[in-house]
């Protein structure tokens, strides 16, 4: 299991949001690019970014910085926040992004996630993000009645790289992981599965890696980070146990 240090960008800016709403922002810099710089110089393999704006507006706002930060930290970046159509998913992968993430798409356009697991293997991601089991899309401004688990079988087969699971309610809250739902969901499809949203300490890092039923790609982490209350470095080191 990896972990992977989160940025999320609004107005060019590093912020956090609890449960995924644009009032309850917080600001943890003005430079991105820096802010990856310091998760990659602390030994993260891999960097989470979300364009915040995009993810509303359907079309990327921050995709030039993200560029920056994929062109200038040297480790695999994924990016998801609004990636519609094969043009933006080019715009990403064609310029130095490792992996893209669908989530809006997945649930919308089933064709989208074809042609671009086919042009583009092992680089595309499906996101789902659920509140209370069900798929939340367009930067979770919308719910859906469309179950988790059912989301995810719909892409068996199709060479996804893997699958992003965020829990909504817990996301930026430092409440803890959603353990059950987040084992449930690996447990029903082969897609490798990342865990998101909710990790408040070193604790659900190490219940994360005692998970027997099956094991987990990865989990995400943001706040966390950015208030101290997990080191980069401490996280790390359990997983290499």
């Amino acid at each position: 299991m990896i972990i992977i240090p989160a940025i999320d960008i609004k107005d060019g800016k590093c912020v956090r949001l609890a449960q995924g709403k644009f009032d309850r922002v917080t600001t943890y810099g003005d430079d991105p690019v820096e802010m990856a710089r310091r998760w990659m110089d602390r030994g993260a393999e891999r960097i989470h970014i979300v364009d915040l704006d995009g993810s509303v507006a359907g079309l990327p706002r921050n995709g030039n910085i993200i560029l920056d930060i994929a062109k200038h930290t040297g480790v695999p970046v994924q990016v998801g926040g609004g990636i519609r159509d094969m043009e933006t998913i080019r715009f990403y992968l064609n310029n130095g992004v490792d992996s893209v993430i669908l989530g809006t798409t997945a649930l919308q356009n089933e064709s989208v996630v074809r042609e671009s697991c086919a042009s583009f293997p092992d680089r595309i991601i499906v996101g789902i993000d659920a509140l209370h089991g069900r798929v939340a899309v367009k930067g979770w401004t919308e719910t859906s009645e469309k179950k988790a688990a059912d989301l995810a079988r719909q892409y068996e087969g199709f060479g996804v790289k893997a699958i992003v699971y965020t829990d909504i309610e817990r996301d930026g809250m430092s409440t803890g992981v959603n353990i059950q739902a987040t084992v449930d969901l690996a447990k029903a499809v082969k897609i490798p599965v990342i865990a998101s949203g909710g990790v408040a300490s070193i604790a659900d890092v190490e219940n994360l890696l005692a998970v027997k039923e099956c094991e987990l790609y990865g989990v995400i982490i943001g706040r966390a980070l950015y208030t101290g209350a997990v080191s980069l470095e401490e996280a790390i080191k359990k997983t290499k146990g």
